[in-house]
């Protein structure tokens, strides 16, 4: 398989598979495939398996595409201002944020991380279940906006505004830390809580959360009064 990623804020990521290679998308991703391409809809892993996904904010229902003969291309697209990052889980597993899976090959799995501590979970601002992708092979995952990668050493520490964590490596410890001084909280325009990464591993931030975005733009939205 061979991938290439097209545009900047709103991507697609293109994969040309040789014949019998198989990629596994969420439900609704594919935007394009060249004829000789079969597709396929599964629960994969029955009931069980469905009810997982909708915890982790994906659909239920995964497809599958298969290439008939060599050189076939299918392209996957963006459902929100962002980026696309190609992530090869073989020897690593990865912690991402819910409904951040985008496609990957049929090796990879895709299962719930919970939070093991509470305050992570209500204040951390992803929510107590997460998306661990793990197995062998390429994943690709959309992050909100523009990413940024930072490398954090045994031991060493980052604070991220809560929402902001995209993904990362499984051997990084998340908690959520108060902020300091009452008028920080009051004034200083990052909340209550800021999320703390503790390495080592390797730690993917986003710029623009989904979430951020839509308290933005709410103000300009039509209402009853200013129509």
């Amino acid at each position: 398989m061979e991938y290439k990623l097209v545009g900047t804020t709103m991507p697609l990521i293109e994969l040309t598979l040789q014949k019998g290679e198989t990629i596994k998308s969420q439900s609704g991703a594919m935007k394009w495939m060249d004829s000789m391409v079969d597709m396929r809809t599964s629960m994969n892993g029955g009931i069980g398996g469905l009810f997982k996904r909708k915890l982790m904010g994906e659909s239920g229902f995964l497809n599958f595409f298969q290439a008939t003969s060599n050189g076939q291309r299918i392209a996957f697209g963006h459902t929100f201002p962002g980026h696309i990052i190609p992530i090869d889980v073989t020897n690593r597993s990865i912690i991402c944020q819910k409904r951040s899976f985008l496609c990957s090959t049929e090796e990879v799995e895709l299962e719930i991380a919970f939070q093991k501590r509470l305050g992570s979970g209500f204040f951390g601002g992803e929510g107590f279940i997460m998306q661990e992708l793990r197995g062998k092979g390429m994943a690709f995952v959309e992050i909100d906006g523009e990413s940024v990668e930072i490398q954090l050493k045994a031991g060493e520490s980052i604070k991220v505004e809560t929402g902001s964590v995209g993904m990362y490596e499984s051997t990084i410890q998340m908690s959520v830390e108060m902020v300091k001084g009452f008028s920080n909280m009051l004034f200083g325009g990052e909340g209550l809580f800021l999320t703390t990464l503790t390495g080592p591993g390797l730690v993917w931030i986003q710029t623009m959360p989904i979430q951020s975005m839509a308290g933005e733009m709410y103000p300009y939205l039509p209402t009853p009064s200013n129509r």
